[in-house]
């Protein structure tokens, strides 16, 4: 009786199709709302933004001299940035919504980690950005503009060197999100830390590659970016290590509950 009851309840929550799709899609269209309207609001602060973007540059010992070469050249630099703002402002209603599509496909006792879970994607993707303002960018541009001569003086499109910052930027937030991905596929069951630690070499070469592809042509860049995955990798084992633990104890508890009738 209790089994058809709880049957009963799955069978209800079941959702069509096409009504996943519409879910999906508005999800996608308040992640992408959400992001415009960052997007407005950051616009006006653009110049301060510029001014703190520009900071890596200006603070070497040779800075490279920053033009724009077209009339809407300051203005496209602009609203790239304001996009950028947008996105990262947004990316806790992004993951929310995210999870609210995901939602209806966990269990009780799996939807009480959204919180935790939504905060720790967020640190994960600032730790990212910040790492890479910090430290990939002030140690790359010098690299960079060191491949000039005595006769040959770095002078680059404010357009461009804002695409490689951000560029940059975002990319890092993406790849420091590797141990919350390895969270949720430990978690639904695709992942495991033997399959982690089985194929770590392959990690490492795709890791590499990865980081080859992501980052500027170079190879200081693709080393600054490579060594926090490589690192981020192992922190991956030890929680998909966890996370099977912790799931591992739930099924054991379900099971001894419906041994007991509890």
């Amino acid at each position: 009786m209790r089994r058809e009851k709880k049957q009963k309840e799955i069978d209800t929550k079941e959702m069509p199709f096409l009504a996943h799709l519409e879910e999906l899609r508005w999800c996608i269209l308040k992640s992408v709302l959400s992001v415009f309207i960052a997007m407005i609001a950051a616009f006006p602060f653009t110049g301060i933004m510029l001014t703190v973007l520009t900071l890596p540059n200006n603070h070497l010992a040779e800075p490279a001299k920053l033009i724009f070469l077209k009339p809407t050249g300051m203005l496209v630099v602009r609203i790239e940035i304001a996009i950028a703002v947008g996105v990262i402002v947004s990316i806790p209603v992004i993951f929310y919504q995210l999870w609210k599509f995901l939602m209806p496909g966990l269990h009780a006792h799996e939807r009480r980690y959204f919180l935790p879970a939504l905060l720790f994607t967020t640190v994960c993707f600032l730790a990212g950005a910040v790492f890479s303002y910090f430290v990939i960018i002030p140690t790359v541009l010098p690299f960079l503009f060191g491949m000039g001569t005595d006769t040959i003086e770095a002078t680059i499109n404010i357009t461009e060197y804002m695409s490689f910052v951000i560029r940059l930027i975002l990319v890092a937030g993406l790849v420091f999100e590797l141990p919350v991905l390895s969270l949720f596929l430990t978690r639904i069951g695709i992942l495991s830390p033997s399959f982690l630690k089985r194929y770590r070499r392959y990690g490492i070469v795709l890791i590499f590659l990865v980081s080859a592809i992501l980052t500027p042509p170079d190879p200081m860049s693709q080393i600054l970016m490579a060594a926090p995955l490589l690192l981020l990798y192992e922190v991956s084992i030890w929680i998909s290590v966890i996370v099977q633990r912790k799931k591992i104890e739930e099924e054991e508890d379900e099971d001894c509950k419906e041994e007991t009738g509890g």
